[in-house]
């Protein structure tokens, strides 16, 4: 019995993230992300290597994608 919608799964796959440091704020977001760049998740961390070391747990090698925005 398949009681999944395919779409529904595909929507939650992570295809991206993001880390975000919020003005005047200690720490830094991780934000796990969908194809349409659809918040499904984030994290607080205090660190933003602890942040990129939460992605690279959930997401294995993506740490050596990382690229600062500017």
């Amino acid at each position: 019995m398949n009681n999944s919608n395919t779409e529904d799964n595909d929507s939650k796959l992570i295809a991206g993230f993001a880390i975000c440091q919020p003005e005047k704020e200690p720490g830094y977001y991780l934000f796990s992300c969908d194809a349409n760049w659809k918040e499904l998740a984030d994290t607080w961390h205090e660190s933003i290597d602890d942040a990129i070391d939460q992605a690279e747990y959930e997401c294995n090698g993506i740490s050596k994608l990382f690229q600062q925005a500017t």
